[in-house]
């Protein structure tokens, strides 16, 4: 372990060694003990070599090495986290999945916005893209694009979208198990686990979705252990046909401090873009704003507003309802 320690980041060591055992020496071979097929398919492809090294430098009797699957019991991780905005002050959170941000349970209702539909979402040059591909998403999930990563500036819909493709795939199969969460609760989520050693539970919570819809992936830029951890959620569900959705304020490669393999795995499906709304998507989605609440507003009001607030939908929507 030692001379592994000294190759590998300490959250690469928590999450793949420390839960691993050596067994006995058959037919030439160390026998090392890993939990399931994932561990045993992810270390196989990826620490192959560095281990074989490290039993040569250790003057081991034997140099080759066989991975088995064995129930093992998981032990909590304790990884440091390096950035003060997180470390010194956390949000805890309820692990149950009834209390989560999304659901985790076969037949219960996700957590979403009920206005974050794609009925609901205002379609124009700016996003018909985008929200053609996330209903394309919506009617294949894990077969359309795969996975399905949406950018923008902040308040143009991203959020909408996302959640409008947890409603239609709810719509259409109540057992489909939904999770949408932002990147900043993961990241409390996982320093909360790691404080009140419920990591394993953390980590079943998101292995065992259908969909995964996680908003500002930028937000993990720069903290290594939540990269990690997310790295091995985003593999284990790629790897098990599971839907996963993401968003951002810059494309994958803009996102400073994200690791390459991330960037990587984000690119291998569809990255699609919203931008800014037209004055004529402005004013519609103005119309459909007062006709939802109710509100009689005439055309050349919203005109007006749609031709003034340009910024984003957010503060457009908000200069009609003052």
């Amino acid at each position: 372990m030692a001379v592994l320690e000294q190759e590998l980041s300490s959250a690469a060591i928590e999450r793949w060694f420390k839960n691993i055992e050596p067994g006995e020496i058959r037919d030439g071979k160390l026998i090392i003990c890993v939990p399931d097929d994932f561990f045993k398919s992810w270390i196989e492809d990826n620490y192959s070599s560095l281990i074989g090294n490290a039993l040569k430098q250790c003057n081991s009797p034997v140099t080759d090495f066989l991975l088995e699957v064995k129930k093992i019991t998981f032990t909590p991780t304790s990884v440091a986290f390096e950035d003060p905005r997180i470390s010194s002050s956390y949000e805890s959170v309820a692990l149950s999945q009834g209390n989560s941000s999304g659901s985790g349970r076969s037949g219960a209702q996700p957590n979403l916005n009920p206005q974050y539909t794609l009925g609901e979402f205002v379609v124009g040059p700016s996003n018909r893209f985008a929200h053609a591909a996330c209903i394309a998403v919506a009617e294949q999930p894990a077969k359309a694009y795969n996975p399905l990563f949406i950018y923008g500036p902040v308040g143009l819909g991203k959020t909408h979208l996302m959640q409008a493709i947890g409603h239609e795939v709810y719509r259409k199969n109540p057992n489909t198990r939904v999770l949408y969460i932002t990147s900043e609760k993961f990241t409390n989520q996982l320093i909360s686990s790691i404080q009140n050693q419920t990591t394993q539970q953390f980590r079943e919570k998101y292995r065992n979705v259908d969909i995964l819809l996680i908003d500002d992936i930028h937000f993990i830029a720069g903290k290594e252990a939540t990269q990690e951890e997310f790295f091995f959620f985003f593999y284990a569900l790629y790897d098990n046909h599971k839907q996963i959705i993401v968003s951002s304020d810059r494309t994958p490669k803009d996102i400073i401090n994200m690791e390459e393999r991330l960037i990587s795995r984000f690119e291998w499906g569809l990255v699609t873009d919203i931008q800014k709304p037209d004055f004529e998507t402005r004013s519609a989605i103005l119309r459909k704003k007062a006709e939802r609440h109710r509100i009689p507003v005439p055309d050349e009001v919203t005109n007006f507003i749609a031709e003034v607030v340009t910024s984003n939908i957010r503060e457009l929507e908000g200069s009609l309802m003052r």
